[in-house]
């Protein structure tokens, strides 16, 4: 008796040593964001060409919220902690890994406003090189559990692609030759295990279409085409091309590859990955991020929301979504598969206004049983747009076609129908692409919380507003021919006799800048081109106070 209390004390002593000495993940908020050498006045020092030149198109201005956290406070919290994971700009936080004794030291310090626990324990160790390589977010680079991905069991099919394509016009967008070429997606998700060796995206790594790979979860990891399959799923229904296999309809886009959510535990941890893998990918210049993952319920109770915190502005992530959008992104997310519950069942960020939140629709065009419905905390509707969810044809890791339900497999293929839209009309801006979209869709007259505007399609989408256009405005700012194959470029003003030119190439260097000047303004400018290789450009051409981009490409 007396060894086994004895036993039994000293695992309690153990027991009590090691939960002293337990390290959970915390944000760590600052009040402050002093900076002694960037500037706002300077933002080729923290922003990539292609993202000043999107905020360009844009009309947007950097911020402070472009500016990384200050490199003082992060060293004095990086002391106090086991490691440091990443920071984030837009949050203006420090998320690292500490035992209960560094926290309280945090919460001490008076640049510190606040410390949140937002992961308990941490299941891997990194690199004991990670200290000195922490993630400042300064990222000028040149060049839950799967229940909670919004997504169901996988299954062999053997169903034709044709129809998913078919109800959102993808077919007709590829007939006209618009397959996302110069549009850059990113995609947040939990892994892309076989991407690397499936044929269907075999062209992603024959055209080096992968421009960037991150995992937020382990920063340290540098292999991404690994853990859970759900992202190689959903990336396939933005980027397949296989004949025969599945064909969908952004294949000629550019991609950055985002490992944001954790399937081992659910915790708000993983609303900051991807909060990071927002501010990363804007930093690159991407148009589109895609995500098909989302918040509400998590493995601490403490942590999970009521419907009134879904009013978006709430939670971290819809408030990062919801920046993204205001830096001119794209933002795509699935709208949840928790349509059982009834109304307001959506998920955390698809909450957030201007944005894309997308449903889900079977083959006879009724709303998804599984997808999630609004109205949200504050009462507007959601999703916006809805689109073939009901075990749509993808690729798995293995290569193979399968079928999957969930509005995480419709979110892709609305974001492939944003990025052919975007190559064809590359002056719209992000509003304007939005707007048309919702236009096109099927219910747009009468928009619900089961399935928002409805299922877009691209021919409406695109060619209404050109139909109704003035036939004035249709003439005025307008290249030709375009593609190119000669040396001599035609340009047709307004009604002005100059006419300012700018042409950037894809890298977002501005290869030409110059005004024009015609005599007989009934005649289009000729422009010579013989210096400029082939390729695709962004041009922008402005006459008064009237600004134009389009794509021009040289062949």
């Amino acid at each position: 008796m007396e060894r086994s209390s004895y036993g039994m004390g000293l695992l309690l002593v153990l027991f009590l040593a090691f939960s002293a000495k337990a390290q959970d993940r915390y944000a760590v908020y600052f009040k402050y964001k002093p900076q002694t050498s960037l500037s706002l006045s300077r933002p080729a020092e923290f922003l990539t060409p292609k993202a000043i030149l999107r905020r360009e198109k844009e009309a947007i201005q950097p911020d402070s919220l472009d500016l990384p956290v200050s490199a003082k406070y992060l060293s004095e919290v990086a002391d106090l902690s086991e490691y440091v994971l990443y920071t984030s700009k837009w949050m203006n936080a420090a998320v690292l890994v500490a035992d209960q004794a560094g926290r309280d030291a945090m919460v001490a310090l008076p640049f510190v406003d606040r410390v949140e626990l937002v992961a308990r324990g941490f299941l891997e160790k990194p690199n004991a090189r990670l200290r000195n390589q922490v993630d400042d977010g300064v990222t000028v680079e040149k060049e839950g559990r799967v229940s909670k991905l919004n997504t169901r069991e996988l299954a062999l099919t053997d169903n034709s692609y044709d129809f998913q394509n078919e109800l959102i016009g993808i077919d007709r967008m590829h007939a006209d030759g618009y397959t996302g070429n110069g549009v850059l997606i990113a995609v947040f998700d939990a892994g892309f295990p076989g991407t690397n060796t499936s044929s269907a995206l075999a062209h992603l790594f024959s055209n080096n279409q992968i421009i960037a790979e991150k995992d937020f979860v382990r920063p340290w990891n540098s292999d991404i085409f690994t853990a859970h399959q759900h992202g190689t799923n959903v990336l396939s229904l933005i980027a397949a091309n296989e004949p025969g296999k599945l064909v969908s309809g952004a294949y000629d886009s550019d991609f950055i590859l985002m490992i944001t959510e954790e399937v081992a535990t659910e915790y708000r941890v993983e609303e900051l990955n991807w909060v990071r893998a927002a501010e990363y990918s804007d930093s690159l210049g991407v148009d589109i991020i895609s995500s098909s993952v989302g918040y509400w319920d998590f493995d601490d109770l403490d942590m999970n929301y009521r419907l009134e915190d879904l009013d978006g502005k709430t939670t971290v992530i819809t408030r990062g979504a919801s920046i993204a959008s205001g830096k001119g992104i794209l933002v795509v997310n699935s709208v949840g598969n928790y349509g059982a519950s009834g109304a307001s069942s959506l998920v955390a960020p698809a909450d957030a206004e201007d944005i894309i939140s997308v449903g889900s629709v079977k083959t006879n065009g009724e709303v998804s049983t599984f997808s999630s419905r609004g109205p949200t905390g504050d009462g507007r509707f959601k999703p916006e747009l809805s689109a073939f969810g009901d075990s749509p044809s993808l690729i798995r890791s293995n290569g193979s076609v399968g079928s999957s339900s969930g509005t995480s497999f419709s979110a892709p293929q609305i974001t492939a129908l944003a990025a052919g839209l975007w190559e064809a009309k590359p002056e719209w801006t992000k509003a304007q692409l939005m707007e048309n979209l919702f236009r096109s869709a099927s219910q747009y007259d009468a928009p619900n919380n089961l399935l928002g505007y409805g299922v877009p399609n691209y021919y409406d989408a695109l060619y209404g507003e050109i139909l109704s256009a003035p036939e004035e405005e249709k003439k005025a700012l307008r290249l030709f021919p375009n593609p190119i194959q000669g040396d001599v470029l035609s340009i047709h003003f307004g009604t002005g006799s100059s006419c300012t030119i700018r042409l950037v190439d894809t890298g977002g260097r501005t290869l030409l800048e110059q005004e024009l000047l015609r005599t007989n303004t009934s005649s289009p400018y000729t422009l010579g081109l013989q210096d400029i290789k082939p390729g695709l450009y962004l041009v922008l051409l402005s006459e008064g106070g009237y600004v134009k981009h389009t794509k021009l490409i040289r062949h």
